[in-house]
């Protein structure tokens, strides 16, 4: 009998072991090194390099080889990991010299270096249990943190330095803050000058930030794991920065506003972006390493938030800025002082900038995301023609392309020389074994992107259908793309019986940012009227598929929140949800997410986008589940939510998950938990 779907997901990491990822083209573009497991279920990551000439590659590091011990891992690499999502285990990140000639990485604490020419592997003696090791461009020095403490050991005679010791438990130097690493999508906390003689370091205190408690009540042995977390309209964690110079030497450099963004040091020089507490405003300064003065480059300001766009600041050869903005109602990048994408191509990220030429993602149409390139004043489309969902690296004339789309099985990797092809970096991955039956729609008065998945076996206008909603439905994230790997799970439960509807409301990307702001101070009224929009635009496409009279919601994190508000709000329509880590009450969410869209607590929009008001409506199926060691989402949600619905006398469902996070890596837990969705839905839906 062959492995059933929910298993094969939840061993294979929803299918993401054995995917090449990580790339770094070396200068000369003769070698392309990044990180895979060997195969689709094993969770152990390797360092390899394909060599572009031959289209060969070759394993540089196996954690195995190494006999590293995954399970001794330090609790700040836990929590790094649980803010990137990483779901494998090994060897997942790495970093290298400017020549990508050496390269260093953490395993179980321990800092290893590589010499990527003659594959030899050294661990270096440090003082402590190492994160986040990076090599200096030069390739001479090696960066790391422990204990807080921000070190950097020469790699010749592996004598080590302390840059920088914290002054007390509750502050670090060199590593990215709670907030960075999990709004802002910055994972690190220090970058060497293009000279190797010197670092920029962030200095995080947490002592403003509230102590929170997040227990096991399933091991009532193990403490109290306690946590500081800057929840809406309290204190943040407190950043600064400091040059630190190797010869001992240490500048600060101030700045003004709340959150520290990114930073940049190449050849251009030194320049930080921070943004104020209301997110309204986004400033790139150049800053004097030598004094720590600094000065304003680029202001850009919006009158409900800024958007945060990975990979810039950035510079062509001749030090003209690379950026990225809200232009006339798009996201455009900028070359020096002006747009040269149309407001119509959304930009999603600057990936690199290589000479005069900038790679970037971008897209059209919102269920799609394809790779461009600017140089000499021109855009060219760089990935396939086909619809999908595309990303890739450059450098020396090398191009690596990765892309998905509906029709291949998953991720496929290209290498490419000055447009020649020069093979593929294969996928490891395990095969779905599922059938497809997915079609992408404009539905509703919006026309919102809506893909309706039948069962593989469905014979249109055979039956109606039970319905399934399958949103995600806030910022940040979109559910409805070209790629058949955004819909796995929704094909599952398509299969279970279900016409399974899956639509991007106002407030996800991909349409520009008018269509984004529609949520500013109501995260509730416009994703719910969406859903519901998409699916009676689904029903009049469909008429003789689709069963309004059971419909079902599910949905996690933000998807939780809108699963438990339809039920809640619109009973009309849902007949029975599953929300799982769902956020109840925005106050319980964190600073920077939370005040972007609704601002301070005390500017009053919070009460009409909690759920807390509405629990004695409820009089439909509600199964809610949540992680207990959650720290993102925490337990507390869906506990004072279940207290009021209690309280209201309002019957549900509660599934604690012991020692489950936001992630849910674990592997029973991961196969059960589709099950026991499909149980609930089938029972309550009939």
């Amino acid at each position: 009998m062959s492995e059933s779907f929910p298993r094969l997901h939840a061993r294979t990491r929803r299918f993401t072991l054995g995917v090449p990822r990580g790339f770094t083209v070396a200068p000369g573009g003769d070698r392309v090194v990044f990180l895979r497991t060997k195969g689709g279920s094993d969770p152990v990551t390797c360092l390899w390099e394909f060599d572009v000439a031959s289209g060969k590659e070759r394993l540089i590091a196996d954690p195995r080889a190494l006999a590293v011990d995954e399970d001794d891992l330090p609790a700040e690499e836990r929590a790094r990991r649980e803010r990137s999502r990483e779901q494998a285990g090994g060897i997942v990140g790495y970093s290298t010299d400017t020549a990508v000639t050496t390269a260093a990485f953490a395993l179980s604490g321990g800092l290893y270096v590589a010499d990527l020419k003659t594959k030899r592997i050294r661990r270096l003696k440090t003082a402590g249990p190492v994160i986040d090791p990076r090599v200096s461009p030069t390739g001479e020095h090696v960066g790391y943190v422990t204990g807080g403490a921000l070190h950097v050991q020469d790699l010749e005679d592996e004598v080590d330095h302390v840059l920088a010791r914290p002054e007390s438990p509750e502050v670090t130097y060199g590593l990215a803050e709670f907030i960075a690493a999990e709004e802002m999508n910055r994972m690190r906390g220090y970058w060497w000058s293009p000279a190797g003689d010197a670092v920029l370091a962030e200095r995080a205190d947490d002592s403003p930030v509230d102590k929170w408690h997040i227990a096991d009540p399933a091991n009532p042995s193990r403490p109290v794991t306690e946590q500081r977390y800057p929840a809406a309209g309290t204190a943040n964690t407190g950043v600064e920065l400091f040059v630190l110079a190797l010869d001992g030497s240490r500048v600060p450099v101030p700045f003004e506003d709340e959150y520290l963004v990114t930073a940049s040091w190449d050849a251009h020089g030194l320049a930080i972006v921070t943004m104020p507490r209301d997110q309204r405003s986004i400033r790139l300064l150049k800053v004097d390493p030598a004094t720590g003065g600094s000065t304003v480059v680029r202001e850009d300001t919006d009158p409900a938030w800024v958007d945060i766009v990975p990979g810039v600041p950035g510079h062509l050869s001749d030090g003209t800025l690379v950026w990225a903005a809200n232009v006339d109602g798009g996201h455009r990048l900028i070359i020096g002082d002006g747009p040269v994408t149309p407001a119509t191509l959304q930009v999603r990220e600057v990936l690199d900038v290589d000479g005069d030429a900038v790679l970037f993602r971008a897209g059209g149409d919102p269920t799609e995301i394809a790779l461009w390139a600017y140089k000499d004043g021109r855009i060219t489309l760089v990935s396939p023609a086909e619809s999908g969902v595309y990303s890739g690296h450059t450098a020396g004339g090398t191009l690596v392309v990765t892309g998905q789309t509906l029709d291949s099985e998953g991720p496929v990797t290209r290498v490419l020389h000055h447009g020649k092809p020069r093979g593929h970096i294969a996928s490891h991955a395990e095969r779905h074994g599922l059938d497809l039956r997915v079609s992408l729609i404009r539905a509703g008065a919006r026309d919102l992107a809506t893909a309706v998945l039948f069962p593989s076996g469905h014979v249109p206008g055979s039956v109606r259908l039970p319905v399934l909603m399958d949103p995600y439905g806030g910022p940040h994230a979109q559910r409805v793309l070209a790629a058949s790997g955004a819909y796995l799970t929704s094909q599952w439960f398509a299969d279970q019986g279900f016409a399974v509807v899956v639509a991007d409301g106002r407030g996800t990307p991909g349409r520009g940012p008018e269509f984004e702001r529609a949520v500013l101070h109501d995260l509730a009224t416009p994703p719910l009227e969406d859903q519901v929009d998409a699916l009676q635009g689904a029903a009049a496409r469909f008429p003789d598929d689709l069963d309004l009279s059971r419909v079902g919601i599910r949905g996690w994190s933000f998807g939780g929140f809108l699963a438990a508000l339809a039920v809640l709000r619109r009973p009309d329509v849902f007949h029975a949800a599953i929300a799982g880590a769902p956020v109840t009450d925005w106050r319980l969410y964190d600073t920077c997410y939370t005040e972007r869209y609704l601002g301070r607590p005390e500017e009053g929009h919070y009460e009409s986008s909690s759920l807390f008001a509405d629990a004695e409506k409820l009089d439909r199926p509600l199964l809610l589940i949540h992680g207990l060691a959650d720290d993102n989402v925490v337990a507390a949600h869906t506990l004072r939510l279940s207290s009021a619905l209690l309280a209201a006398g309002r019957p549900h469902n509660v599934l604690p998950l012991s020692g489950v996070t936001h992630m849910t890596p674990q592997e029973v837990v991961a196969e059960n938990l589709l099950l026991l969705q499909v149980d609930f839905l089938k029972k309550a839906l009939g």
